[in-house]
């Protein structure tokens, strides 16, 4: 007969032999669900609501497939402050963290990332001419590690409205960073629209924020109407163009919704919210083991109409009833 020691022994090592079965379960299960984790990174150029806007709308695209910033993959956000040379250090930082994707707001953001590498997947959002940026070899076919979703400024309409709530006009301002490759891109189908119309387009340059406020009072006396297309310098330091354009009562259009909400007169422009959610599914997609080569460069095709009633009184412009009707946003 064993005794009872022998018994209490052999109990012991059977609790203890389950008890370390479980652990390694346990230990096996949580490594599993690190491993599992994905990690998603983005940049942006600046803060603004236009780029606020984009990544919103990337989030709920990304959200949309399951993965939630946050809670169900890990998030990290980072931006530039408008500094070229600080887009090219948090792009090194982001490869050296190596996470499964890399998000970019902003031409210079995602030029950063793709001279810092060539093996990460980059996911870009509301780029103008990301073909004119070198980032990408075609809309259909991007080719090695870079796609994303593309905005083309519809300058035409853009004009067009200028035209219809100032029918005198003749000469227009534009002010820009001529580094951006995204402006300089769009200016030169602005220039090309405008001949078409008998408009002159003069040119006004800002490299840095500080310099958008010289940049506009430049311009006063020069031209009918001030405009700024999609430049996040510009955009950045909106506030001081419609302090100019309410001094010298010129009126101001920007691109975008936002700008409007801000103050600027009128834009038509592309749904950034919409152009983020694509850039989210290709990113989702991503996750899910497709290659950026593989993916077409999504584009944004849906336009809005935005006005801004108490800036029209300011600057000196009567809106239409009929063009009101149209708006999708009215400021009033």
């Amino acid at each position: 007969m064993q005794s009872s020691r022998t018994k209490w022994c052999r109990k012991v090592l059977t609790a203890v032999g389950v008890s370390i079965g479980a652990l390694a379960t346990s230990s096996a299960a949580l490594g599993t669900a690190a491993a599992a984790e994905k990690f998603v990174a983005l940049t942006q150029i600046v803060d603004h609501p236009s780029i606020d806007a984009i990544r919103k709308g990337f989030e709920d695209g990304l959200a949309a497939r399951g993965f939630v910033p946050g809670k169900t993959v890990k998030w990290e956000v980072q931006s530039a402050q408008g500094s070229p040379a600080t887009a090219a250090q948090i792009a090194r930082k982001f490869v050296g963290d190596e996470p499964d994707v890399i998000v970019a707001i902003g031409t210079p953001s995602a030029q950063a990332l793709a001279a810092a590498t060539k093996s990460i997947p980059i996911v870009f959002a509301g780029l103008s001419d990301p073909i004119g940026a070198k980032l990408v070899e075609s809309i259909e076919h991007p080719g090695h590690n870079v796609t994303g979703s593309a905005q083309y400024a519809p300058v035409g309409h853009q004009l067009d409205l200028v035209k219809e709530l100032v029918p005198a006009v003749s000469r227009i301002g534009v002010i820009y960073n001529p580094g951006e490759a995204n402006s300089v891109a769009v200016l030169a189908r602005i220039k090309q629209e405008a001949q078409s119309r008998g408009i002159e387009i003069v040119e006004a340059t800002a490299n840095r924020s500080s310099d958008v406020a010289a940049s506009a009072q430049s311009l006063v006396g020069k031209v009918d109407v001030l405009f700024v297309p999609q430049d996040n310098t510009a955009v950045s330091a909106l506030e001081s163009i419609i302090q100019v354009a309410y001094s010298a009562k010129i009126p101001f259009f920007a691109s975008d919704s936002g700008s409007v909400e801000r103050g600027a007169l009128a834009s038509v422009g592309m749904d950034e919210q919409i152009i983020g959610e694509l850039a989210g599914q290709i990113a989702a997609d991503i996750l899910e083991g497709k290659k950026p080569r593989d993916i077409p460069v999504a584009l944004g095709d849906k336009t809005s109409l935005a006005i801004n009633l108490k800036s029209a009184k300011r600057m000196g412009v009567t809106v239409p009833d009929a063009v009101v009707a149209r708006a999708l946003h009215v400021v009033e």
